[in-house]
């Protein structure tokens, strides 16, 4: 079975750091650029970083700009969000996929819109 699991996800205080993990089982992550997107509560999921195959493109959202970063480690098979300085705002749940990119540029979109999510990882950010 082709999936992508979430991991990494707690409660943390404002100003804490966490490393999510997004392993992939049943298939080589190698290929494929990998995002990471957000929903929190009442809202609209949201792109939040997303990397190329290569690992040279990496894009993220103004919301964590200087704040999270990403990588991948294709001998684990696994990308990684770590996220600094972390806010309030950023209390969601966490969910990766493979995304769609174009020479080498990734893109914050699903490569496959009709693909199901994962279960995701909860993050919450409070005192």
């Amino acid at each position: 079975q082709l999936q992508l699991v979430e991991s990494g996800g707690g409660l943390v205080q404002p100003g804490g750091s966490l490393r999510l993990s997004c392993t992939a089982s049943g298939f080589s992550l190698e290929q494929y650029a990998i995002g990471w997107f957000r929903q929190g509560p009442g809202k609209e999921r949201e792109g939040v970083f997303c990397i190329s195959s290569s690992g040279s493109h990496r894009d993220e959202s103004d919301s964590v700009k200087g704040r999270f970063s990403i990588s991948r480690d294709n001998a684990e098979n696994t990308v990684y969000l770590q996220m600094n300085s972390l806010r309030p705002e950023d209390t969601a749940k966490y969910y990766c996929a493979v995304v769609a990119q174009i020479n080498d540029r990734c893109a914050h979109m699903p490569l496959n819109p009709a693909a199901s999510w994962g279960r995701g990882t909860q993050v919450t950010v409070s005192t």
